[in-house]
């Protein structure tokens, strides 16, 4: 990961687009769009990324990623970030926006400012919407915490997906219930507690296997938070790094009174993950 305010120069990158792009959702799609072949992405890190934290906004794009650490910045006035952004790169020509962004000390300059200070061009991408709505970030985090899953995944142009390591689990699984791996992703926004139709994939296998996962309380057992995700086509082995990409809500968290009621329940989840999962090309 390159911190843009610790190299001398970035070379041969005629157009930026900078922005948070936390989710790297289509709005964020739109400004990539106008990078052309010697694009870069600058992100501006603030710390509060959930969506996509870190270098995870490297899995949805083939763009090379800078990153500007909003604490070096953020006592910039419009002049001295022009500046900062003219002695990196030294070969720009065009800087591409989108018309909420804001700059500076106290977010005090717009785009507005921007085409003043910039002597070359700059490209303000106007609002994105779908089915109507503006598509925003904040947006997205709110359905995912409701649990609607597809229009959050209709905002992103992709499945929410978390990567997390795998962790040890109750032990309980296997043998009462089903099989899980156990998942931490501490930097991710968990969507709403219940059971999805997911994607998951081990490590850096090619593809990703049909499952079934449960984010919240184990209400019914130790009432722990737990990242269980169940493996619809086989048992996996020598498990480390794990990525679950959420495809469908299938219910909330519930408590049962008994360990073979819960695992009645697990088996017609089971049934109706496949189902939603049944036509996706994996």
């Amino acid at each position: 990961m390159v911190i843009l305010n610790t190299v001398t120069t970035i070379k041969n990158s005629t157009t930026i687009a900078i922005g948070g792009f936390d989710g790297m959702h289509i709005g964020h799609q739109a400004l990539f769009n106008e990078l052309g072949e010697n694009g870069t992405i600058v992100v501006i890190e603030t710390g509060y990324a959930n969506l996509t934290p870190k270098r995870c906004r490297e899995k949805f794009t083939n763009k090379n990623i800078i990153y500007l650490e909003l604490e070096s910045i953020r006592h910039l006035d419009g002049v001295g970030f022009m500046k900062l952004l003219n002695e990196k790169f030294v070969d720009l020509e065009k800087i591409v926006v989108g018309y909420d962004f804001h700059f500076g000390k106290d977010r005090r300059y717009s785009y507005v400012d921007l085409t003043e200070l910039f002597d070359g061009e700059v490209v303000v991408v106007d609002e994105v919407t779908h089915k109507n709505d503006s598509v925003h970030s904040h947006k997205i985090r709110a359905k995912l915490q409701i649990g609607d899953i597809k229009s959050a995944n209709e905002f992103l142009g992709h499945n929410y997906t978390i990567i997390g390591k795998h962790i040890r689990g109750q032990g309980i699984g296997a043998k009462e219930l089903v099989a899980t791996i156990n998942v931490q992703a501490t930097e991710f926004l968990m969507p709403k507690e219940g059971v999805y139709a997911t994607l998951t994939r081990i490590n850096d296998e090619e593809h990703f296997h049909p499952s079934v996962s449960f984010v919240g309380h184990r209400v019914t057992t130790d009432g722990s938070f737990a990242i269980e995700t169940h493996i619809l086509d086989g048992e996996v082995t020598c498990k480390e790094r794990v990525e679950i990409s959420f495809v469908a809500y299938i219910r909330g968290n519930e408590k049962f009174d008994s360990l073979e009621e819960l695992k009645k329940m697990i088996q017609k989840d089971i049934a109706k993950a496949s189902k939603e999962l049944k036509f996706l090309q994996l």
